[in-house]
């Protein structure tokens, strides 16, 4: 009889909470570069520009929550309020008319990611005994990424009922997103902490020294590896270059999201059993010949190779690095912790998709992948650097 722990019901429910609202994100988001670019005109390259902007919006704003969530000692408030804007925002897409009240609603949506991403990955290891991390961040990651895959299985089945109506689909993407901030609401208890708890600055300087070389070996590593993982927007016009009808572009989300899904659990499981730096640089390989493939083709078994691996090193590295960051932080500031892993994420995010944008606008698509395969390379470069010196103390 196994003697492993089960993981914590608030990990279950915030994997639904997550589950929710990828299911009207995805529904939106999984049609929207082709929407940009077919119907609105806007260039590839002002597309790379948009998702690196929004994404990396995102990305930053977790800084401010995470601090905000370890000076305040409270976690679901914040998560709450992320999600809030998260749902306040889907009904602008289908509002808008023009790319400007799009643009915002993005931003304003992404925002929303922002406040809440910090907190409730901070919440999850707060609840979470330490030798199951790996196994509830792989949990959390699994179920969002089922709504990542519904989400878009969804689009495809709207649009084609309703003869490619764009508006009607993003109206019918509101309603999962406002379930899962009730969800949130009923469904998860934070942890209880005395006032005598609650922190002085996390950003002092005497808190940031705290934050040892471990811990910013990560975040070094984390950034070099978004710089190779560009967004997932440029695989949807990849395909669509290759003649995939407008209806049927959210196949590559759902094709991608169906393996990450799937393997998700299975790689997070397998990170509380062995080094971490093994499986990251597995899962660098993996998107190396993604790129490849990606770069070699845009239509016919190859492309959706390319997809599948993308999928799969997804599976394998997400909540992998979210794990690592949980691993080399100290417990009271593991808010402000994920804060600054995002925030460096997060401008090379932008400058992953700026780049890619525009190598794709002015050389091609595949100069575009393989600029990503060079970002792979480096990365795993910096990753057997580490190794070799040993540095990062705190991972396995």
């Amino acid at each position: 009889m196994s003697d492993r722990k089960p993981l914590p019901a608030g990990v279950w429910a915030l994997g639904f909470v997550s589950l929710l609202m990828d299911v009207s994100s995805e529904m939106i988001h999984s049609l929207l570069p082709v929407y940009m670019v077919s119907v609105l005109g806007i260039s590839v390259f002002a597309v790379g520009l948009i998702e690196g902007a929004a994404e990396a919006t995102a990305l930053m704003v977790k800084v401010f929550s995470g601090v905000l969530s370890d000076y305040w000692g409270r976690r679901k408030p914040l998560a709450v309020l992320g999600y809030g804007l998260g749902a306040l925002s889907k009904p602008l897409f289908a509002l808008a008319s023009g790319a400007g009240l799009i643009v915002a609603a993005r931003l304003i949506d992404r925002v929303g990611k922002g406040i809440r991403g910090a907190p409730r990955d901070a919440l999850v290891a707060d609840i979470t005994a330490p030798e199951l991390r790996g196994a509830a961040f792989g949990l959390r990651q699994s179920l969002d990424t089922v709504g990542a895959f519904l989400g878009p299985a969804l689009a495809v089945g709207l649009m084609l009922l309703w003869a490619n109506d764009f508006r009607a689909v993003f109206w019918i993407a509101t309603i999962p997103a406002f379930l899962c901030v009730g969800l949130l609401i009923a469904g998860v208890r934070e942890p209880v902490r005395g006032t005598g708890e609650r922190r002085s600055n996390p950003i002092s300087r005497i808190n940031l020294t705290r934050l040892d070389a471990g811990y910013w070996w990560v975040v070094g590593m984390g950034a070099v590896f978004t710089l190779a993982r560009f967004s997932e927007a440029f695989l949807v016009l990849r395909v669509q270059q290759g003649g995939l009808g407008l209806a049927w572009t959210p196949l590559v989300l759902i094709a991608m999201n169906l393996i990450y899904a799937t393997c998700a659990y299975p790689f997070g499981k397998l990170a509380d059993k062995m080094p971490h730096t093994t499986l990251l640089a597995y899962g660098l390989l993996l998107l190396m010949a993604a790129d490849a493939l990606l770069a070699y083709a845009n239509h016919g078994v190859w492309v959706w190779a390319g997809i599948a691996l993308w999928g799969l090193h997804m599976a394998m590295t997400q909540g992998l690095l979210a794990t690592m960051v949980a691993a080399s932080a100290p417990a009271d500031l593991r808010g402000t912790a994920y804060g600054f892993f995002n925030l460096v994420s997060g401008l090379a995010m932008l400058l992953a998709s700026a780049l890619a944008g525009l190598l794709w606008q002015q050389f091609g698509a595949a100069l575009a992948f393989l600029a990503g395969l060079a970002f792979c390379l480096a990365a795993l470069a910096l990753l057997l650097l580490g190794v070799r010196r040993n540095s990062p103390s705190a991972i396995k």
